[in-house]
Order: C-alpha cells, then structure tokens, then sequence
C-alpha cells in the first residue's frame, strides 16, 4: 500500500490473486491469515483466481499483504497480484463465499498430486473412519487435473458432483480450520466412490476392501490386473515373474521397450537401484513421476524382461490412496505399465476397458469416479543435477507459461509423435499433457478430446490455430480443417523457442535443435540445426553435413538403412569399402541392390540434415541395433554404452569456417569410428568418442557464431550423457548453456513454441 495516512486508521482493500491458487488450500490460508490480524471481509474463487476484500487497521493490511506472499501454502504458485484500496463497508467478521464466475477463465488448475504425509496417516490409522479408504485425499493432495470439467474449482464443476458428500464430510468441507475445507474431491466410505473387482465380462466378483484384497491375490498369482488409477487405467503384474511379464508383452503387442516399475517404498527402490539425492526427491514429490534410475549391478530378484539392454529402470511409488494399499499388501515391485495396446491412448473408462483390454487383463480393479480426461505418469530423468522431463504428464500437467504480448484465443496442435497441445488467451499460455502418436484413431480420438477439454475448462473458442511446417502431420491436417486462420511454424524453430519460453530467454541466442525429423522450408528433413533466434524469427546458421534416407520413413525404423547411406556418402556403390563390418551382413544382395540404386538416382530418399538418423546410422554401423523395436532405440543403445566410461577423447571433424550455413561434415568421425571398430576397440568406448565429438562440435559452431547465450533443444537431448558433456564443452569455452527442465525437449513441448511464435508473430528468416 503506498497510503500515507495514520496506520491505525480503517482502510479497505480489495486483492486479485493469480497463479496456482485453487485447490491448494489457499482460501483455508486467507481465511486463518485475516482472522488472525483481525481483518474483516471476505475471499472467493473467481475464474482467474481468488479474489480477497479485506477491511480492518492499515497497519494490518500491509501485514496481510506481506504474509500473503512468505507463508503461502507449499502447492500454490502466486503469478500476480492486484490492489485496489476500497472504503471499509463496516463488516465485523471474515468469510468464505461461494465463487464469483465472472470474467474469462483464466485461473491455473492444479495437477493431479500425491497422497499427503496426513491422509496417509489416517489412511493407516485403524481408528480413522477413512482408515484403508483407498480414495482418501484433501486440500494438500488427491486427483485435480484428471476431475475438473470446468472454472473455477468447485465441486459442482468436477466429475466428484455425483457424489453428495455426508453430515461429516459436508462439515469438514465447510470448516475453514480443517485441511478439507473446500477440497474438492473430499469423500469417505459412506458417501464417496469405492472399488470394485471384475472379471472379463464385467461382473463384479468382489467389493469394497475385499475388492483390494482379491486383486493383490491375483497379482500373487501371476495374473495380470487392470486397475482404473488416477488419469486412466495401468496393467499390474509381478515383476518378478519373467513369465508374467513376458505374456504381458505379448499381450500388449510390446516387444522390447522398457516398461515402469512401481515399488512399494523407497528401502525396496533401493536394493535395486542407485538413488541420489535429486531422484529421492522427484520420487517422493507432490508429482511423484517415473524417475529413470541406474540400476544396481547384480542381486536382483526382478525379470530379465522388463527392460531388456537397458542400464535404467523407470521407477515410481505409490501415488494414490489405492496403489499404496495395493502396493504395502504385496510388499514387492510390480510393472505398472499404461493400459493399453502399445501406441493406443489410456483407457479412462471401466466399460471401454472391457472392450479394448480383453485378451490383455484378466482381472479389473475400476471404481465409479468417472475420469474427466486421460493423464498418462510423467517420466522424468535427471541430467546436470536437475529433472528433466521426457513426458510431460500427471503431476506437471497442464503447465502454466507467461507470454510477452496479449494472444487472441489460439491453439497449437503440437507435432505428429509425441504430440501434445497448448491453448492461450491473453498473456497465459497452458501446455497440455502427454497425447502421444498420433498414428491410429483411438490416438487421434483422444487428440481431440484434449483439444475440447482443455480449451472448455478455460471457454476458450479458438480464433487462430498454429501448426507445425509439415504438411502431412495429423495434427496439421486437424488445423486446417477447422476453417481458421492458420500458422505454420518450422518445427526445429519452435523447439529453440519452446526453451527460450520455459528458461525466460530474450534477445538473440544460439539455438542448437537436434532431433530425429522436421520439415524445413527447403523441403529438406532437417534435424542438426543451429539456429539464430529470437522471439520474432530464426536464421539457419549451420547444420549436420545432409545424407539421403532410403525408403524414407522406414529409415527411421531401420537404423541399417541409415548406415548404409552414410557409407554412400562416403564410398558410393564400393561395398568392398565396409562388406568386413557388421552393417555388411544386414541386407541381402536383391535388397542391398535395390537400396544403393534408389541413393543413386535420388529415388524415395529424401535429404536430411538429422542428427537423431546419425544416431541411428552409427549404432547400427558397429553392431548395436539394425532394426528398431520401438521408437529411438538404437539411439537410447549408443548413450546407454557410454555408462562407467571416462574419457574426453574425440574424433576428427571439420566445419568450413568460409562457408555460410556452416556446415558439419561427420566424413572424418564416421572414418575414425571404422577404423576403431576394425581395430577391435570397445564399443563402449567408441560410443563416448562419438558423443564426446559432438558435444566438442556444438562447442566449434559456438564459438565460430560467437552469441554468448546457448540453448540445447530437441529429442537428442533427452540424452544425458549427451547434454552433460555439451554443457560442460560450452561451460569451457566461455559460454552460458541453457537446456530443458519441465517443458519436454521432444516433440512433446513443440506446441509451446508455436504459441511463442503466435505471440510474437514476427518473421522467420530462412
């Protein structure tokens, strides 16, 4: 307050809060904090937060104000704060009023959060009437995100309103000193949702606790159970029975990639993986996501088949009420995988369950709290001693971001794999969580029902949408189809600004974009760029030296194809060049023919500068993978070679300082690399060389475009061993590095970065 005037003198004062300030107990705090200085008024829920009239000494108005920001409740985030001084109306007392719905939407809703230090106590508490309720929660805990239908959040706007609430849980809502006051999904045993076990025809073979204890048995057994969770359905099984876990992936259709593991606690995580500081607290957080671990080196009970060539476990613990019931019964780690066929969407609903889990469960645990919107588990690991976000999901999602310029209303519909999307309105854009591929109809199905979701919680109506360059991208075609003003946005470009957002860069930076593919506007598949940028546009500075893809698209799947056009950059139709190297034994001679004649005449091989197909092309080149089983594979193969290994040496390079782009020309690294795998050198070893060559090229190109700030973007630094080594080369050489934290560095924070550019709507020089 800038008032003058006497501080014992009655003022009014009326305060607009914005940020993270529902559904964390932040009227609870306002109304302990105004009674406690003996202020009169009120507070509500409005559609862009909470709004406070306060009257009283101004003294006390001005420590109200102070407080309101240091003792906070731990979940809420304050992104503003308006004043507006009143005449005091003569009130005598502090209320709680129902919510004001005026104005836009533009409140944060809170994700989902993990059960509380207090719930769990009462939930173990034999005496507590909600002792083993495995729907247990309050203001500090419970489902958020996966139950809100629209703004603001109040009961009657979340799935939770079909559930009238009892005399004692109607009183502890009502009671501004209890921690349910105002929580929204506030239930109990007499009123609230329960669970129930089914069978494969849906009918109910045990209820209530019983329903629990019959699950855990089946997982006992080795059968494999669907369990409605928090933001859709997981498949349980023992991960201790390799033959569990192998039916489980024949019937899920999920060959190799690794699948999430959920421990009963911490003391079990531990006696198979490594747990530093940083992951302890990510494990046991409010998010409580997948955190990828080391595993410990031998001893362990678990399958072989969980993670198969994989040094890391994804790991998490009980999040909910029900999986710590299910999880401190069993006492041991089960897979906890998504449940679904492999690259379908989550099943949200106990009846879809039915029909698109059969042949997969044998058994369902479901309950009858309806799940608003699919929110898969985050996946997080830890890079430069800080998380970093692979798949943004429950616990982060949606993500709240701060924009420059007041937006219409626009969306974003991200790219093509690992899609998800963002709304924005005004100065606050909302990044949604994890959709996934968008190559199947259930995927699509539920691309837009995030769509109309996310932009109904806020009544948003799209004036314009924004889309990746590609034209045959899903998500593309679905902006187009809307009849809307359309912008297109160069998918490395929006990765660079994707980072700027999250790390709050202005003016020029170096952005170095790598990924798998994105279409520039040359035509070309672009993947290695250096960029330029800013806010308003982009130049290409520099990029990987290009190669052609054969077969296009299945390049991507085949690394061998990669490899083998790598070498015909190098050798042409010569294959008594490499016919000694694994590659060699990869193809047969029709195949091989056939590949090498349509690298020849340009023929179905596409041109690309990308450095997640160089990935590809040297793990297949030395005997690690030729055929990927999922996406990224071999990639994920090479980084996962360099564990335990400690050397910065390198391999030749060469970057033609004359020459605009700047380009680097790999010829020398893929030489050195032959050579040493000739040589019988470790292929642990040459997979550091080929990183640690990387890591020293970014560093070159930095110091050659000489802009002091650079940003590491793109699927390749989902890498760790790949980032830390280029963050430490740039560090060296004078440099501030910037890299990602909890906007996804893949393809699942794209459709921040169209929003920037939205914002900006500036020119991108090509």
């Amino acid at each position: 307050m800038n008032d003058t005037g006497p501080k014992d003198k009655i003022g009014g004062l009326r305060i607009e809060v914005s940020g993270t300030v529902q559904g964390v107990g932040f009227r609870p705090f306002i109304y302990r904090l105004a009674t406690e200085l003996g202020l009169a008024g009120q507070v509500c829920n409005s559609n862009y937060g909470v709004e406070i009239e306060l009257e009283g000494p101004r003294i006390k108005l001005d420590q109200f104000l102070r407080h309101l920001e240091t003792d906070r409740p731990a979940l809420s985030e304050i992104s503003g704060i308006k004043t507006t001084p009143t005449p005091p109306a003569g009130r005598t007392s502090f209320a709680v009023r129902h919510s004001d719905t005026r104005g836009a939407r533009t409140a944060l809703v809170l994700p989902d959060i993990a059960l509380c230090p207090d719930c769990l106590a009462e939930l173990t508490n034999p005496s507590d009437r909600r002792y083993r309720y495995p729907f247990i929660n309050c203001t500090h805990c419970g489902p958020r995100y996966s139950i809100i239908e629209s703004l603001p959040y109040d009961r009657a706007n979340t799935t939770m309103k079909i559930f009238p609430m009892c005399e004692e849980c109607r009183a502890e809502y009502d009671d501004p000193a209890d921690r349910r006051f105002h929580a929204q999904p506030n239930a109990c045993p007499d009123c609230g949702p329960h669970p129930e076990l089914w069978d494969n025809n849906g009918a109910v073979i045990a209820g209530f606790d019983n329903a629990m204890t019959a699950a855990c048995e089946a997982i006992r057994q080795g059968k494999i159970l669907a369990v409605k969770g928090l933001g859709g359905f997981q498949l349980l099984v023992d991960a201790r029975n390799d033959e569990a876990v192998k039916i489980l992936r024949r019937r899920k259709n999920r060959e190799e990639k690794p699948l999430a593991l959920m421990y009963p606690d911490l003391a079990e995580a531990g006696k198979d993986c490594h747990i530093d500081s940083v992951e302890r607290k990510l494990l046991t957080s409010p998010a409580a996501p997948i955190v990828l671990l080391r595993r410990k080196p031998a001893g362990s009970s678990l399958s072989p088949s969980l993670a198969p060539e994989n040094p890391y476990l994804g790991v998490m613990l009980p999040y909910t009420p029900l999986h710590y019931l299910i999880m401190h019964e069993l006492g041991f780690p089960v897979v906890a995988t998504s449940g679904n066929i492999s690259d379908e969407p989550l099943c949200i609903d106990e009846h879809e369950a039915l029909e698109r889990l059969h042949g997969i469960a044998d058994l369902y645990l479901v309950h009858n709290r309806p799940i608003a919107r699919q929110v898969d588990d985050s996946v997080v690991r830890v890079v430069a001693g800080r998380e970093l976000v692979l798949r943004n999901a429950r616990g982060f999602a949606p993500a709240a971001f701060s924009l420059d310029n007041d937006l219409p209303p626009t969306l974003a519909v991200g790219a093509h794999l690992k899609n998800s999307v963002a709304i924005a309105s005004g100065y606050q854009a909302f990044l949604s969580q994890h959709i996934g591929d968008l190559d199947n109809t259930g995927a699509r199905r539920a691309f837009s029902r995030t769509i109309l979701s996310l932009a109904g919680i806020y009544d948003l109506k799209p004036a314009q949408t924004v889309t990746d360059l590609h034209p045959d991208y899903y998500s593309t075609r679905y902006a187009e189809e809307q009849k809307l003003p359309v912008r297109a946005v160069q998918h490395h470009y929006a990765h660079v600004l994707s980072g700027m957002a999250e790390n709050k860069l202005h003016g020029k930076i170096l952005g170095v974009s790598w990924d798998g593919t994105g279409l520039g506007p040359d035509k070309t598949i672009w993947g290695g760029e250096f960029l330029v940028s800013d806010r308003k546009g982009y130049e290409r500075v520099g990029h990987i030296r290009t190669f052609r893809l054969p077969g296009g698209d299945a390049a991507a799947r085949e690394p061998r194809r990669t490899a083998l056009a790598l070498l015909f950059e190098m050798y042409g139709k010569n294959t008594n060049a490499w016919k000694d190297l694994p590659i060699g034994t990869c193809f047969d001679s029709p195949t091989l023919k056939t590949l090498l004649d349509m690298l020849d005449h340009g023929i179905n091989s596409p041109v690309t500068s990308s450095a997640g197909r160089l990935f590809d092309g040297v793990a297949a080149l030395i005997g690690l993978k030729s055929i990927n089983a999922f996406e990224g594979q071999a990639p994920m193969l090479l980084e996962y070679k360099t564990a335990g290994i400690d050397t910065d040496e390198k391999y030749a390079i060469r970057i033609d300082r004359d020459r605009r782009p700047l380009v680097f020309d790999w010829a020398p690294m893929l030489a050195g690399i032959i050579d040493d795998h000739r040589r019988g050198i470790d292929t642990a070893l040459i997979s550091a060389r080929f990183h640690n060559t990387l890591a020293g090229v970014i560093s070159e190109m930095a110091q050659i475009i000489e802009l002091p700030d650079v940003l590491l973007t793109g699927g390749c630094f989902q890498n760790k061993y790949l980032t830390e080594k280029s963050l430490a080369c740039l560090a060296a050489a004078g440099f501030k590095a910037y890299y990602h934290r909890r906007v996804p560095p893949n393809d699942g924070g794209l459709a921040l970065g169209q929003i920037l550019a939205a914002a900006n709507a500036g020119r991108e020089v090509e």
